[in-house]
């Protein structure tokens, strides 16, 4: 067994509803007492109390946002079709997610791009998850143009990142390096976008690189075992078997039951170190 690793896959992150700014509340008038607010927990609203539906039991927030939908119109369906969204992202039902994250993306005020662009990615991860790359660059492009519009430089950071895991399973990956570095400029506190050049530096034979950049996802996110495995293959491919070896037994000791310390333990046999020994 080869010990590169492919482009690691992350996990499709979960993303909350969009809450636009409120009003600021009225100047209380010297003659009236101020009112105090209710006693106990403000109502909730609907798409969260879907969303927490769709979490705890998706087939019933399937079917509350179908029948939602049945009744609003316009820019009103985008809640109900983010709902829907979400519960079939839960049951793992990429295609359908997809279709309604970007349903409620369409149904958006065309001026509120924020909130376009995030459910555009949403659409976009949705694909990805699904292995339809084509589709999910697609979505992520009008997403990053939508939050190019709203001026959300991190945002638009975090859906270079996704584009750039499509770039690369469309096997573009010198797209993929561009769109890296764009995310790294933009969001350059998110270790994933760091993590993901790393890997894909590594991949092109640039390891003086790669090693920089796996520095600097380790230093934002010091125990990711998944950075601890990607630090490890960097190592052993420039010879460093020993750096190798402590930064997968590092894997061990932080997820000891995870599947990346599975991987890690394979890597130590193939190595020749103890896997159970933590430095």
């Amino acid at each position: 067994m080869s010990l590169i690793l492919a482009l690691l896959a992350p996990m499709l992150a979960q993303v909350g509803p969009f809450v636009p700014p409120g009003a600021p509340p009225p100047p209380v008038e010297r003659r009236r007492p101020a009112v105090k607010p209710p006693a106990g927990p403000l109502p909730q609203s609907r798409l969260q109390a879907c969303l927490d539906d769709a979490e705890a039991s998706p087939t019933d927030a399937i079917e509350e946002a179908e029948a939602w939908l049945t009744v609003v119109k316009g820019t009103t369906q985008v809640e109900p079709n983010q709902c829907l969204g979400a519960a079939h992202s839960r049951r793992g039902e990429w295609g359908e997610a997809e279709t309604a994250f970007l349903a409620a993306r369409d149904a958006a005020a065309a001026s509120d791009y924020a909130r376009r662009a995030q459910l555009g990615g949403m659409g976009g991860n949705a694909a990805l998850a699904g292995q339809a790359a084509d589709r999910a660059l697609a979505a992520l492009d009008l997403a990053q143009a939508d939050a190019a519009k709203a001026g959300d430089v991190r945002l638009s950071g975090e859906i270079a990142i996704d584009r750039a895991r499509a770039l690369v399973a469309l096997k573009r990956d010198a797209d993929a390096a561009k769109a890296l570095a764009e995310a790294r400029g933009a969001a350059a506190n998110n270790s994933l976008g760091w993590l993901l050049s790393a890997t894909l530096s590594r991949r092109q034979g640039k390891l003086a690189e790669a090693q920089a950049q796996i520095v600097t996802a380790a230093t934002l996110a010091p125990t990711d075992p998944e950075i601890g495995l990607e630090a490890g293959v960097i190592a052993v491919l420039a010879g460093r078997n020993e750096a190798a070896r402590k930064s997968w037994q590092s894997v061990i000791a932080a997820a000891p039951t995870s599947e990346a310390a599975t991987t890690a333990r394979t890597y130590l046999a193939q190595l020749g170190g103890p896997a159970s020994k933590v430095p």
